[in-house]
């Protein structure tokens, strides 16, 4: 087992992994800009080094500055988190070449894997179920129009690199694709430095259905079943469920079996999840991504599984095998997460970085949990990402869970700043969020303009 770490992030990710670090004995060191000198990460690792301003180019997506306080700290691993350089191929790359273990994927399976393009080639062949769409790079508009004429509107133009909801524009017609495609490749490039795009026909209605793997460097992979992530606004979620009320028995033992596929064609390592789009009508699920990294939603899938993700993601770094199989995963009741940000709902869900003069967050009972990296008196630095906090619930069943979950969200108080909460509240006492009657559209063309007229 490693002695040391560095945390390579920043917020609830880093206490998260701090947290699990000390559990398994093994001291921490935590990265920080001059914009989170007081940020609770730095105050609860063992030592903690800053890395440069404010600015995430700065500071968090500096890669030798990481590498330099992981050398003169003696790290002997680098935990990246999510976000950031957690799907960044040279970093992970670059820590195998100073002698340093990347707690994930090798970089030369990220490349694969992160490339849509390669992801999807390699999902044939695996026999993974993938959306008709263009067999590869798409680098001209007019070569995107031939390829929507072939596969059928509507179509969903996707940055071949990248992710975070970036270089993603629907088209419903072909006289709207031309100015889609040059604007979704520009953001492309501007965000992950290459423009390609590909092209893939849009499965509507659909869910967004994720699957969390584990594979140890023995070529062990194991799925602990799947999360529901349709609830999104501009393709970036906002709650997520486990199980999915959508997935029966069968389907369940065939989308996991299909995310074990992907992972071991690739000798896939750490942690994972594999994404699929779910075509409820016909019951036809397709493989959309891959993400090589530990998601946001990663603890709804440790309540319903009882499996410690990140102290799993260390333990495999380290060479361990994972100490179950996939006949020992038993999902036990229904869990469901909230993401609490610090924004404006009322203003477009602007930012709202400030001072939090007042907080309380909701405990108490079985089956609650608050990942967060505030607290009173912190100042919500304005270069970082608004989520704040990440509310858990876990029920025997998912009325059960739905209830706490309300429970919770009327017991959160966070003043000095606005957030969210009052949203996420509504959504989860909708009538139609509670009988499960959602999808990928739901929230941005049904409940948002109504919330939004109510407001």
């Amino acid at each position: 087992m490693f002695r040391k770490i560095l945390i390579a992030n920043r917020g609830e990710i880093a206490v998260r992994i701090i947290r699990a670090a000390r559990e398994l004995g093994i001291a921490t060191v935590a990265v920080y800009s001059t914009a989170d000198k007081e940020a609770l990460h730095t105050l609860l690792a063992d030592e903690a080094i800053c890395i440069g301003p404010g600015k995430a180019t700065e500071s968090y997506l500096n890669i030798n500055a990481i590498l330099s306080a992981a050398v003169l700290t003696e790290a002997e691993a680098i935990h990246p988190g999510f976000g950031f350089l957690s799907e960044n191929s040279k970093f992970a790359t670059m820590c195998d070449e100073v002698g340093i273990k990347f707690i994930g994927p090798s970089g030369a399976v990220m490349d694969t894997m992160g490339d849509k393009i390669n992801a999807r080639e390699q999902m044939i062949k695996a026999g993974v179920p993938v959306i008709p769409g263009s067999d590869g790079e798409v680098h001209t508009a007019e070569e995107a129009l031939a390829v929507a004429e072939k596969i059928g509107y509507p179509v969903m133009l996707k940055a071949s690199a990248g992710g975070g909801g970036k270089g993603i524009r629907k088209v419903e017609k072909a006289e709207d694709l031309v100015a889609a495609f040059e604007t979704a490749s520009s953001e492309a490039k501007a965000n992950f430095g290459n423009g390609a795009m590909y092209l893939e026909r849009v499965i509507y209605p659909a869910r967004h259905i994720e699957v969390q793997i584990l594979a140890d460097q023995e070529g062990h992979v194991v799925h602990l079943g799947e999360r529901d992530c349709s609830l999104q606004r501009n393709n970036q979620k906002v709650l997520e469920e486990s199980p999915s009320i959508a997935i029966g028995k069968t389907l369940r033992h065939e989308i996991g079996a299909a995310a074990v596929r992907a992972a071991e064609s690739v000798g896939y390592e750490n942690a994972g999840t594999i994404e699929f789009l779910l075509d409820e009508a016909s019951g036809n699920f397709y493989f959309m991504e891959m993400n090589t990294r530990v998601q946001v939603e990663h603890p709804v899938t440790e309540f319903v599984s009882g499996v410690d993700i990140v102290k799993e993601q260390i333990r495999i770094a380290a060479g361990q095998p994972l100490p179950f199989k996939q006949e020992d995963i038993v999902l036990r009741g229904h869990a469901i997460e909230c993401r609490i940000n610090a924004e404006n709902p009322a203003f477009n869900f602007a930012p709202s970085p400030g001072k939090i003069t007042n907080l309380y967050l909701p405990s108490g009972g079985v089956g609650l949990r608050v990942d967060s990296a505030v607290y009173p008196g912190y100042t919500i630095p304005p270069y970082y990402d608004s989520m704040i906090a990440k509310i858990i619930v876990h029920g025997e069943n998912r009325f059960d869970a739905l209830m706490k979950m309300q429970r919770a969200l009327y017991e959160l108080d966070i003043e000095g700043v606005q957030t969210n909460a009052d949203f996420q509240l509504d959504l989860i006492s909708d009538r139609r969020v509670i009988a499960g009657d959602y999808d990928t559209s739901f929230l941005m063309e049904t409940f948002l303009p109504q919330y939004q007229e109510k407001e």
